[in-house]
């Protein structure tokens, strides 16, 4: 398995290398921005957080030769497109995004600034966000782990382990619908009783989890 800080190491180094060039742009004094475009509070992920830590270790300093850019919406995710505009204004070297709505508005933004979806659950050819994994073909690339087909998989372990189950509540949220249909369509051999709720607000989440 490939672990999440490799990954992080990948992107970093498939964005800007210190090599020779950027050794250069260094010594002169060049500062790199990165925006980064979240639903949430991206300092407070731990992803976030890696990210960052590796940037360091390949001599991208924020405050000397990095600025990073936060712009995070609070879950208000009609503020997304605003947020992403204002880092095009900003004219930040890439855009990082970890959600279908952040993608989504900062490929609204721009088709020339890099967009990098970092460790998504969504399908980005689906979406039209690119074209294969091979060559993606636009301004968007990133990181992209295979959730839809671990969900049925997921349930179909749960299934063996608890055989007399007929009634299961599925939590999912307005950005998993593509793995509720997973879920769904593994269900149909199975024969249960599927009870889809969707998580909006700490309220629903905790009505949720009192279902008997």
């Amino acid at each position: 398995m490939i672990s999440r800080r490799r990954l992080l190491t990948g992107f970093v180094l498939a964005w800007a290398p210190l090599g020779a060039a950027a050794a250069q742009e260094y010594k002169a004094g060049k500062v790199y921005r990165v925006g980064i475009l979240s639903t949430g509070n991206p300092r407070s992920a731990s992803i976030f957080q890696v990210f960052e830590q590796r940037l360091r270790e390949l001599g991208y300093v924020e405050g000397q030769n990095l600025a990073i850019e936060f712009r995070y919406a609070e879950g208000k995710v009609d503020r997304l497109p605003g947020f992403a505009a204002e880092l095009v204004g900003l004219d930040v070297n890439v855009i990082v995004t970890a959600t279908d709505p952040g993608t989504r508005a900062a490929k609204g933004a721009t088709t020339s600034i890099p967009i990098v979806m970092l460790a998504i659950n969504y399908d980005p050819i689906a979406l039209g966000y690119i074209a294969s994994f091979a060559r993606p073909g636009r301004n968007v690339t990133g990181l992209f782990f295979q959730h839809r087909e671990l969900a049925a998989k997921r349930f179909g372990l749960f299934k063996e382990m608890l055989p007399k189950v007929r009634r299961v509540a599925i939590l999912s949220d307005s950005l998993t619908g593509d793995q509720l249909e997973e879920v769904e369509a593994a269900n149909r051999s199975a024969g249960l009783k599927l009870q889809p709720m969707e998580l909006r607000n700490l309220h629903t989440t905790s009505r949720a989890c009192s279902v008997p």
